[in-house]
């Protein structure tokens, strides 16, 4: 371990990106609720605005895998179909198999500039949680309460309200609903046994009807499905904790591009269409166990620099206050003020990162 690794892994630079990340994060969503009366007056501006002010916390994370981590990823897809990324709306469909792949799907979406309108399927629990969820909430992200006959309806009219979207926006689904694990994998096949449909090696069944719900209210916005399948080399899997303590992977990211006219719009058609994909995908991860690469030509897209950026500014708006303080508190000479100071600090950031680790805000 090289001596910049050994400085990252130490739990005070933890302490610090998590500092930074919850104090931005609160400032900004300040600044989102201060965008309410414009919403009355002007939708599509308040709508520009959130766009870039979510922005400013979800590529501090980006920031963490791409430039802390230095986490490197390896595109494979058409290069026919590369120019069209980034220049329309689309709805990507990823596999659940890592802790940290919804951060690698908010990487994809960096390199190609629509992190900050990108949208996702979640909880509607995580919508009173601070930063994220309420970051999510002024996105017009679409909530579920898992309950289909509500969310049928609730989801389709969350949906609908993106048909006039300012800007191009890539909505990330995972549906498989849940992420995988060895138990409900099993749980998962014994189902596919019981209804007749083909078994899966790498993934759970997918969740149909949100999906053909996803399709039928997206048609005539979004262009197409991008079928992603994510895998890291040398069987690893990563952990968030890993990539905030500065360790590198190398990710792998198969993408294929489906017009969205080619999706059958009834329902069990589309079912019957969703089901064959990941038995295609499937393929796909076979294929990468077998060989250590996806099919097709690779690409690299290139890191964007504005996720390093906004990420050094907070640092330095928030973190030379805090240099400040530090400096009068040792200049006072108190020994018991400064030592007060900082147990004060340390529980404050444990518990507000403890508390953050017991809910699952990924879009399941």
């Amino acid at each position: 371990m090289g001596l910049l690794q050994l400085l990252k892994s130490q739990v005070l630079c933890l302490l610090i990106i998590c500092y930074v990340f919850l104090a931005s994060g609160l400032i900004v969503n300040l600044l989102q609720f201060c965008t309410l009366p414009l919403w009355l007056i002007n939708k599509q501006l308040a709508r520009k605005i959130n766009i870039r002010l979510a922005y400013c916390i979800s590529s501090q994370m980006v920031a963490t895998l791409e430039w802390w981590s230095g986490t490197e990823c390896t595109l494979y897809t058409d290069p026919k179909t590369y120019p069209l990324y980034g220049k329309e709306n689309a709805i990507v469909v990823l596999n659940h198999m890592f802790e940290i792949d919804f951060l690698c799907g908010w990487t994809f979406c960096d390199r190609f500039g629509v992190l900050g309108s990108s949208k996702v399927l979640a909880k509607k629990d995580l919508a009173y949680v601070p930063v994220i969820g309420w970051m999510w909430y002024f996105l017009e992200i679409v909530f579920c309460k898992r309950k289909w006959e509500e969310d049928r309806i609730t989801v389709a009219q969350s949906l609908q309200r993106l048909q006039d979207y300012p800007e191009n926006f890539w909505f990330l689904l995972y549906c498989e609903g849940t992420r995988f694990t060895p138990k409900k994998h099993q749980i998962s096949m014994q189902v596919a046994e019981t209804k007749g449909l083909p078994k899966l090696k790498y993934h759970l069944l997918p969740r149909t009807k949100g999906f053909w719900v996803t399709v039928q209210n997206l048609r005539g916005k979004a262009a197409a499905v991008y079928d992603s399948t994510l895998n890291f080399r040398n069987n690893e899997s990563p952990t968030l904790l890993e990539i905030l303590s500065g360790k590198k992977f190398h990710a792998d990211l198969y993408v294929r591009r489906i017009p969205l006219e080619s999706i059958p719009e009834d329902e069990a058609e589309c079912a019957a269409w969703l089901h064959k994909l990941y038995q295609e995908k499937d393929s796909f991860q076979e294929h990468y166990e077998q060989t250590g690469r996806f099919p097709g030509p690779t690409l690299s897209p290139p890191r964007r620099p504005w996720s390093l950026i906004n990420w050094l500014f907070w640092s330095f708006l928030l973190l030379c206050p805090l240099g400040l303080l530090l400096t009068q508190l040792i200049s006072s000479g108190s020994v018991f003020t400064i030592v007060f100071s900082l147990v004060v600090c340390y529980s404050d950031l444990t518990t507000q990162i403890y508390s953050g680790s017991s809910l699952d805000d990924r879009p399941d």
